[in-house]
C-alpha cells in the first residue's frame, strides 16, 4: 500500500512539473515585437501609406470646374466708325455667364511616379524606425529576464541549504538526545531555518515584481510561479555591426534621393487636355448680344523654365541632409563599437571570476566536511558548523550570479552587435 501511495505521489509531482508554464528568452522578443503597443504603429502607417497613394494617383483623374459669374461694367466695346446699311449692337453692360471645364493631365514629366517612390520610401523608412524603436526594448527585457534566473537560481541553492540543515538538525537532536551533543545545539539551526524562509519570502516578492514588469513589457499575462529557462546564448566576439539602426539610416538616404527625383520632374514640362462648355450673353461671339452655348476644346502645355536657382538650392540642401546621415552613422558606429569593447571586457572579466569561484567552492567543501565531521564529534558548535555551510552557500551563490552575469553580459552584446 505505501508503495503504491509513493508512486502516486511521484506521478502527481512529474505532472506538476510538467504543468508549469515556461518561457525562454527567444519567445520574449518575439511577444515584444508583436504586443508591445508601439508595434501597432506599423499597421496604421500601412493604412496612411495606401490613403496617401490613393490621392497622389488621383492626379492621373481629370479634374471637373464649374463657374458662374454675373458683372456689371461701365463701358462695353463700340465700333469707332458706322457702316453704311449695317447695324452692329453693342453687347449689355449687364453679362452672365456659366461654364464647366474638364482638364486631363496627360504628361507630367514623371512627377506622380516620382511622388509615389517617394512616399513609399518614407513609409520604409517610418517602419524601420519602429523597428528600431522595438529592437531598442530587447536590452530591457534581457535584465527583467536574468534578473528572473538568477532569483531563481538562488531560490534552488537556498533550498538545498535548506535541505542540508534539515538533515543536520535531526542529526543534532539525535546527539543531543544520546548525549553526545550540548543541549540547545539544535536551536542555532532551526533560527538558521527560520532565517531561510524569510529568503524565500523575499525571493518570491522580488520575482512576483520582476514578472509583472516582464508581463507588461512582452504584453502576456505571466503567472509568478513561470519557470524561465536558461537561453543557450551563442555569440561571436568581433565587432560586425548588423543592427538595424544600419538599415534605417540606408532608407533615409534612399528617401531624400527619392525627394531629389520629385524636384527634377516638377520642373519638366506638363501637358493637359481640356474641354469646356459654357452657356452666357454673350457668348464666344461678342457681337451676339443674346444668351448662346458654346465649348471649346485642346492642349495646354506648362513649363516652368527658370525657377531663380531653386531646386539647384533645394539639391544643395539634400546633400547637406546626406552628409548629416552620414556622420549620425558614423558616431551610431563608433559609439557601438567602444560599448562593444566594454561588453568584450566584461565578459572575459566574469568568465575568469567564474574559473576561480569553481576553485574557492571545491576548498569550501573540503572545509565544510571537516566541519561536519568537528560537529558530529562535539568539537565544534552548530554556529561554527552554520559558518561554513554560509560560506559554502556564498560561494555556491557567487557561481551561479556570475553565470547569470556571463549570460545576460553575452545577450547585450549579441543585442548590441545585432542578430
Amino acid at each position: 500500500m505505501m508503495k503504491r501511495l509513493s508512486l502516486f505521489i511521484i506521478f502527481l509531482s512529474v505532472l506538476s512539473i510538467n504543468a508549469q508554464e515556461k518561457l525562454n528568452l527567444e519567445e520574449c522578443y518575439e511577444l515584444v515585437n508583436k504586443n508591445y503597443p508601439l508595434a501597432k504603429q506599423n499597421a496604421l502607417l500601412s493604412k496612411q501609406n495606401e490613403i496617401d497613394l490613393e490621392a497622389i494617383n488621383t492626379a492621373k483623374l481629370p479634374t471637373l470646374d464649374l463657374s458662374a459669374q454675373a458683372t456689371y461694367q461701365s463701358d462695353v466695346t463700340e465700333l469707332p466708325i458706322a457702316i453704311p446699311n449695317v447695324t452692329i449692337e453693342s453687347p449689355n453692360n449687364d453679362q452672365y455667364k456659366a461654364t464647366v471645364s474638364v482638364n486631363q493631365l496627360i504628361y507630367d514629366g514623371g512627377l506622380i511616379n516620382a511622388s509615389t517612390e517617394a512616399k513609399t520610401a518614407s513609409l520604409r523608412t517610418k517602419q524601420k524606425q519602429l523597428e528600431v524603436s522595438l529592437y531598442q526594448l530587447k536590452k530591457q527585457v534581457n535584465q527583467l529576464y536574468f534578473s528572473v534566473l538568477l532569483l531563481q537560481e538562488k531560490r534552488a541553492l537556498l533550498s538545498a541549504k535548506k535541505k542540508q540543515l534539515e538533515t543536520k538538525l535531526k542529526e543534532v537532536k539525535a546527539g543531543i538526545e544520546y548525549g553526545m551533543l550540548l543541549p540547545a545545539s539544535d536551536k542555532t539551526l532551526e533560527a538558521e531555518l527560520l532565517k531561510i524562509e524569510q529568503q524565500f519570502t523575499e525571493i518570491d516578492q522580488n520575482k512576483i515584481s520582476l514578472i509583472a514588469t516582464l508581463s507588461s513589457l512582452i504584453g502576456k499575462k505571466t503567472p509568478s510561479t513561470i519557470v524561465l529557462k536558461n537561453p543557450e546564448v551563442l555569440t561571436t566576439l568581433d565587432t560586425k555591426i548588423s543592427r538595424p539602426e544600419i538599415d534605417l539610416f540606408t532608407l533615409q538616404k534612399q528617401q531624400i534621393e527619392t525627394s531629389e527625383q520629385i524636384i527634377t520632374k516638377k520642373n519638366l514640362p506638363k501637358i493637359l487636355g481640356f474641354a469646356s462648355g459654357g452657356y452666357g450673353n454673350p457668348g464666344l461671339n461678342m457681337l451676339d448680344n443674346s444668351f448662346q452655348s458654346y465649348y471649346m476644346v485642346g492642349l495646354k502645355l506648362n513649363w516652368n523654365i527658370f525657377d531663380w536657382s531653386a531646386s539647384k538650392k533645394q539639391r544643395k540642401s539634400l546633400q547637406i541632409n546626406k552628409d548629416i546621415i552620414d556622420n549620425q552613422q558614423e558616431i551610431f558606429e563608433l559609439n557601438t563599437n567602444i560599448e562593444l569593447n566594454q561588453q568584450q571586457s566584461e565578459i572575459n572579466k566574469i568568465a575568469a571570476f567564474i574559473q576561480s569561484d569553481e576553485t574557492i567552492i571545491d576548498l569550501r567543501k573540503k572545509i565544510l566536511d571537516s566541519a561536519d565531521s568537528q560537529l558530529k564529534n562535539g568539537v565544534i558548535t552548530s554556529s561554527a558548523y552554520i559558518t561554513e555551510l554560509t560560506n559554502l552557500y556564498e560561494a555556491e551563490n557567487n557561481l551561479s550570479t556570475h553565470k547569470i552575469q556571463l549570460l545576460l553580459a553575452k545577450a547585450n552584446y549579441k543585442t548590441t552587435k545585432g542578430n
